[in-house]
């Protein structure tokens, strides 16, 4: 099981305080072998509140700076909950394992899947050797040999996306990796199984999108997903970081904004004091979501699937022709 960080985010101050004062009233009635039933009831009470109150008025960078919480579950841990049967494969048959993306076979109750999805570290040693989340172009290549393993067994794809973006290093580039992302676009249109994504944690740029052409688009509900970072869209427009707050408002990256415009079809609810704050309750909700999701689509013919994933994608956005 892999080990929870305890860092915290300024404006979860005052709930750390109070969890702080329900461990020690704990520890002081273990040691004295005092009842302190009430004063924790009383706590926890004003912790949940608390919780409630400071999480449905995020602004968009607060959410932003949830979705990257760096105790908020990640792909593998959301595996280990709700699937059995794992079995990682590795390599893109070309040049190496990126182990920024994981993919392997797993089961979801009664269905046989392949799952995929960005995988950051939990310590530095760790997000070195998964590069911060951020895939080469081998990565990508290693998730479309994986989707059309599926395919060829006619299984569908559970895909998990969080990554700060594709790697922009000078290898990356030299090896392709915009022709990677490019190619895994046009290929996920073509696939003729069910394609699923749920955006655990941050979604952003072509690092994103690159396995992300699916049938349907979950989001958890502190998940962003977005064309870029507040921090670069900042830096582009205005030439400063310092304004991010305001372009994270302008991008209109969080689920529920998301949601609104018909880029995701579903928003998943997180605990009180968000996802990293309950793996298990969080996995439970997303868990079901998928299952629920993989049944319907389970029963489309492939040509149906691919029309509408087609016709989904034209649907976002909007333009004009001169």
């Amino acid at each position: 099981m892999s080990k929870r960080p305890t860092l915290h985010l300024a404006f979860e101050r005052d709930i750390v305080e109070i969890q702080a004062q329900i461990s020690k009233l704990l520890d002081l009635a273990e040691r004295r072998d005092l009842d302190v039933t009430e004063e924790i009831e009383g706590l926890s009470g004003r912790l949940e509140l608390l919780k409630q109150q400071t999480y449905e008025n995020l602004e968009p960078m607060q959410q932003v700076q949830v979705a990257r919480h760096p105790s908020r579950p990640y792909t593998l841990d959301y595996v280990e909950r709700m699937f059995t049967d794992w079995v990682e494969l590795r390599g893109d048959r070309t040049f190496r394992d990126d182990e920024a993306i994981v993919g392997g076979w797993a089961r979801l109750r009664e269905h046989s899947v392949m799952v995929l999805g960005q995988q950051k570290g939990r310590d530095m040693k760790e997000n070195l050797r998964r590069n911060f989340g951020m895939p080469h172009p081998e990565g990508y290549r290693k998730a479309l040999r994986l989707m059309r393993q599926a395919e060829k067994f006619g299984r569908p794809v559970i895909i998990f996306i969080d990554t700060p973006g594709a790697y922009p290093g000078v290898g990356s580039e030299e090896r392709g990796i915009g022709e990677a992302i490019a190619f895994n676009l046009r290929e996920m249109f073509r696939l003729r199984v069910p394609l699923i994504s749920a955006v655990i944690g941050e979604g952003m740029s072509g690092g994103a999108l690159g396995i992300g052409i699916t049938d349907k688009i979950l989001m958890l509900e502190h998940a962003i997903y977005s064309v870029i970072s507040p921090e670069g869209c900042a830096a582009i427009l205005w030439r400063s970081a310092d304004r991010k707050e305001e372009a994270a408002r302008a991008l209109k990256l969080t689920a529920h904004d998301l949601l609104e415009m018909g880029v995701c079809d579903q928003v998943i609810p997180e605990p009180s004091g968000g996802a990293h704050s309950d793996w298990d309750e969080v996995a439970h909700a997303l868990e079901e979501v998928l299952y629920d999701t993989l049944s319907g689509l389970s029963k489309l013919p492939p040509k149906q699937l691919i029309e509408s994933r087609r016709s989904k994608y034209n649907s976002i956005g909007a333009w004009r022709e001169a």
